[in-house]
């Protein structure tokens, strides 16, 4: 079940909504957004959900043994966190493993052809985060099994995120209250993000997929028609992702929950560190918390710091998919990052001046699109003949052809308000707007998402489905 989806919004998220309002507890309210958690994930993937509780049960019995008083703490410690790994392991790595195997060895060892269970790298990073954390203090942890299935299944961001950690959220499992304000600054922020999907990330990533998956394998060469499907894929990735997790913190708005913030205007960086503090907040410092710092982070020279770097986004690439597109797609943020920081990329001084951080966000955006090239390729060569097309200067009368078939004046549209609203001038907005609180300015602002959500709903009629892109993740 998809946000954008029908089903979700005119029936589960509304009955959901005001099922909610009416139970009285605290209990009962959590009981019910576990339950309905549950058959959110249900809907998806049925068979999965007992391997889904499988694993919340593992990460609450590993926390109450890293409660109690009994000893080898590191060994609870550590066979917890080898049955999550070896969990996402086995479920998303296996058929990697044997296709690399057989390529090496030219072996032929049969493919399992294990279907990827939904979201399963976003509930086991919760899971881990929740048990790495009880160990570090006994007093964070939980021994009531509602509140860690309730943190882990919460159905707003349990398929794709953001990645929450059992101590941001414990005080509002307990305690929360949700007021007509809540619910509106929800409401708003969901069609936020519903917009973002269906009004903006479809469309450009119609446009990426024509190119990515027609086009380039067809042998088309016109470089137009490259950059094209590079920059539509580029604002198609941060429009759907970035919807989804608007979406999500709105709905946990809705209920009474604040979810941080999981990006933050990413394309108006000016260079690739503050790309990744912009970009997939929860993923970044999850492994900042969890990995980089555990490793040492920058304490122990320079050398150190590089390797520790780049292991953490050796993991960050893995994590996304088992392709060596996506280990590639790492490894150049990871290098990139190091050169910032051992100033053979001049960021710090290019960022010192007006002049210097418009070129630093145009070297950002460069790196951050090539890289998604090989990011959304189907293979390093792919990606490798689609950057050098990019490069080439060729072009054709067909491929002229194709450009403006596709950059019809709606989608050009389209991309041009992507574009425009992709960097920093959001933030420019609400600067110039300010806080306004007068009647007639809430009237006019809900007026607005009203017509923007019946634009989504109107969109939504008459298009397909369009599943979100991180939920292969």
């Amino acid at each position: 079940m998809v946000f954008s989806s029908a089903i979700f919004l005119f029936f589960f998220l509304p009955a959901v909504f005001l099922l909610y309002r009416f139970v009285p507890s605290r209990f009962g309210k959590n009981l019910l957004l576990a339950l309905a958690s549950i058959v959110f994930y249900a809907f998806g993937q049925l068979n999965y959900v007992p391997l889904f509780l499988g694993s919340v049960l593992i990460n609450y019995l590993s926390g109450l043994a890293l409660m109690s008083k009994i000893g080898r703490r590191r060994m609870i410690l550590a066979l917890s966190v080898i049955l999550n790994i070896g969990i996402l392991c086995v479920f998303k790595y296996t058929d990697f493993a044997i296709r690399n195997v057989n390529a090496l060895f030219s072996s032929s060892i049969p493919y399992t052809g294990i279907e990827l269970p939904i979201g399963i790298s976003f509930f086991t990073f919760q899971g881990l985060s929740y048990t790495i954390d009880v160990y570090r203090d006994r007093e964070s942890g939980t021994k009531d099994f509602l509140k860690l299935l309730l943190y882990i299944s919460f159905f707003p961001q349990l398929i794709a995120g953001p990645i929450v950690k059992y101590h941001d959220i414990a005080d509002q499992i307990d305690n929360r209250t949700c007021t007509p304000e809540d619910t509106s600054a929800g409401l708003r922020r969901f069609i936020t993000g519903l917009a973002k999907k269906i009004l903006i990330a479809n469309a450009v990533g119609y446009i990426a997929d024509r190119v990515f998956n027609e086009h380039l394998p067809g042998g088309i060469t016109d470089w137009r028609l490259m950059w094209l499907g590079a920059i539509c894929y580029t604002l198609q990735i941060y429009y759907d992702f970035s919807g989804y997790s608007d979406m999500a913190i709105g709905i946990g708005h809705m209920f009474g929950f604040t979810f941080r913030e999981n990006f933050r205007y990413p394309y108006g960086a000016d260079s690739i560190k503050d790309f990744w503090r912009k970009w997939h907040i929860s993923l970044s410092s999850w492994f900042k918390e969890y990995l980089y710092i555990p490793l040492g982070g920058n304490r122990k020279g320079k050398t150190r710091t590089v390797l520790n770097k780049m292991i953490v986004f050796f993991c960050t690439g893995i994590w996304h998919g088992a392709n060596w597109t996506f280990v590639l797609w790492g490894f150049g943020h990871g290098l990139l990052s190091s050169l910032e920081d051992l100033g053979v990329i001049p960021a710090k001084r290019l960022s010192s001046s007006r002049g210097g951080r418009v070129i630093g966000r145009l070297y950002t955006m460069l790196a951050v699109t090539l890289l998604f090239v090989i990011f959304r390729a189907d293979s390093i060569s792919q990606a490798f003949r689609m950057i050098a097309l990019m490069f080439s200067g060729s072009a054709s009368s067909y491929g002229t052809f194709l450009c403006r078939s596709l950059l019809t004046p709606a989608a050009c549209a389209v991309l041009l308000i992507a574009v425009l609203f992709a960097g920093n001038l959001p933030i420019r907005l609400k600067e110039a707007v300010g806080a306004r609180e007068s009647a007639a300015w809430q009237i006019t602002v809900s007026l607005f998402f009203l017509a923007v959500y019946i634009l989504c709903l109107m969109s939504l009629a008459r298009g397909g489905f369009n599943p979100f892109i991180y939920f292969q993740f």
